[in-house]
């Protein structure tokens, strides 16, 4: 028990000195014009990765692997954060999910987790981790019974259109951009918190991950993509500096 502990104390650690290291570099970037801003400077420390959540139940967790990948690219090109863009995915159960500070998590059908996950994802949460659910459309209302494992005292909070994370970099004064229609139903998207930090944002029907992936697959208009790919910096910029 003491050997797991000191486990999750390091692995908790890493999450900090990861969005330390980025978040320097955010705030740097956030306060200077664009005359000002320089290349990135790789002996500064680690570089952002983006971690596909696996997880059990049937849903197709894999499905759109050049989502993360593009977006990572859009955010080389219009920020100093360093990035590595490449496609990854971790085991909830594994303390692997300790070695990156944001967990992306996005499907169609049925999700799943063990207990060993719930504790896991919920120590990673309570420690400085930050999880992005998109809901691909069938997701809704197993992500919100499985998430009520993780956080059984907490609901589900729809972010009001002022919230940070809709203007910490690019303006969306009406929330989220609707990337793809499924039921008529306007986009939405919603929190949880752990002593007033916003942990986990979950959006719901808008699609912004079908928005990032290869423009072929889905065949998206580029303004479009733009929005999906504007409003997905401001999640990974949001996660790394809060």
């Amino acid at each position: 028990m003491k050997n797991l502990k000191r486990m999750k104390r390091k692995s908790s650690y890493a999450i900090f000195k990861t969005k330390l290291v980025l978040g320097v570099l955010l705030v740097n970037f956030l306060f200077l014009t664009p005359a000002q801003i320089f290349p990135q400077k790789q002996s500064l420390g680690s570089k952002l990765k983006i971690a596909r959540v696996k997880y059990s139940g049937g849903g197709d967790w894999y499905n759109d692997p050049s989502s993360e990948i593009n977006l990572l690219k859009y955010i080389q090109k219009h920020t100093n954060i360093p990035v590595e863009p490449v496609y990854e995915w971790v085991d909830l159960a594994s303390q692997n999910i300790f070695s990156y500070p944001i967990l992306y998590l996005t499907g169609h059908g049925n999700v799943n987790f063990t207990e060993r996950e719930v504790e896991n994802l919920r120590t990673y949460l309570e420690n400085g981790g930050f999880l992005y659910i998109d809901d691909d459309y069938g997701l809704d209302k197993f992500i919100r019974r499985e998430m009520k494992k993780v956080f059984p005292d907490r609901e589900f909070a729809e972010l009001p259109f002022d919230h940070p994370i809709y203007s910490i970099h690019f303006k969306f004064e009406r929330g989220l951009p609707k990337i793809h229609e499924h039921d008529n139903k306007p986009p939405a998207g919603y929190g949880i918190f752990h002593q007033g930090r916003l942990c986990v944002f979950y959006t719901y029907e808008t699609n912004l991950g079908d928005g990032w992936a290869d423009p072929e697959i889905h065949k998206d208009p580029p303004e479009l993509r733009e929005k999906a790919f504007q409003m997905g910096t401001n999640i990974v910029i949001y996660a790394l500096t809060n």
